[in-house]
């Protein structure tokens, strides 16, 4: 029934925004026009060194590993602007969270038992994509971008039984994505971004190591453009 209805309430959903921008021609410059996109999406990161680091001491030797979980979901928030046609700076909100699971001995030899760590990462970062306009691909035209970001980021933990454990940092990522432009003003955007981000796990005096919230973030969105000012000079006419 669901998957009945999806179609035509997708339709709906566009048909305002497409009504909306009638009239309008297709953007062909990038020049000064504004944008936020919101988009969600799952990251894949192995934390094999945290593991590694947890059942590599001697107490833990020969430990059974529980389960594990390669990754988390996300959500970013991106407000950016167009210097020119080939260059957007921008700022991203970001927040993802993560569950883990740990082996540790029993109180009697031979029985262990399971012990979850809840992860949270959040910051913002500013950085600079590097973009170009496709007007030929679909209707209203293809954006395909790519950029490098940075900027500080909080990391925390909580083991199961113990106090939040949390650092700041700085995070850095690497993206790359293209806006598919339904409309002037809206458009659907895919975006993979390299994310290094590490966070502590476990009490200072008891360290488990660090766990990982970068990896390869997968996420696919919203997004709304402004069109430049209409008083704004154009490239090149000298005013």
């Amino acid at each position: 029934m669901l998957r009945r209805l999806l179609p035509p309430l997708a339709l709906l959903l566009a048909t305002p925004a497409v009504a909306q921008d009638e009239g309008e021609d297709i953007p062909t410059t990038m020049d000064g026009v504004g944008r936020i996109t919101v988009q969600g999406g799952w990251r894949v990161t192995s934390n094999e060194t945290f593991y590694n680091s947890w059942y590599g001491r001697d107490k833990n030797a020969g430990l059974p590993r529980a389960k594990k979980t390669g990754g988390g979901p996300f959500a970013v928030a991106s407000f950016a602007y167009s210097l020119s046609d080939l260059v957007e700076v921008g700022i991203d909100l970001f927040g993802t969270g993560s569950r883990l699971y740990l082996t540790e001995p029993g109180a009697e030899e031979g029985i262990t038992t399971e012990r979850r760590v809840d992860t949270l990462g959040y910051g913002a970062m500013l950085g600079l994509r590097f973009q170009t306009v496709l007007s030929e691909v679909g209707p209203y035209g293809l954006v395909p971008f790519g950029g490098i970001f940075t900027g500080p980021a909080l990391a925390s933990s909580r083991r199961a039984g113990e106090s939040i454990q949390e650092d700041t940092m700085q995070a850095w990522a690497g993206t790359l994505g293209a806006t598919w432009r339904l409309s002037p003003r809206w458009g659907l955007t895919a975006e993979y971004r390299i994310m290094f981000l590490r966070g502590p796990a476990g009490p200072p005096d008891d360290r488990i190591g660090s766990f990982n919230l970068g990896g390869s973030w997968l996420g696919i969105g919203v997004t709304y453009t402004f069109p430049p000012e209409t008083n704004r000079p154009l490239p090149g006419s000298g005013l």
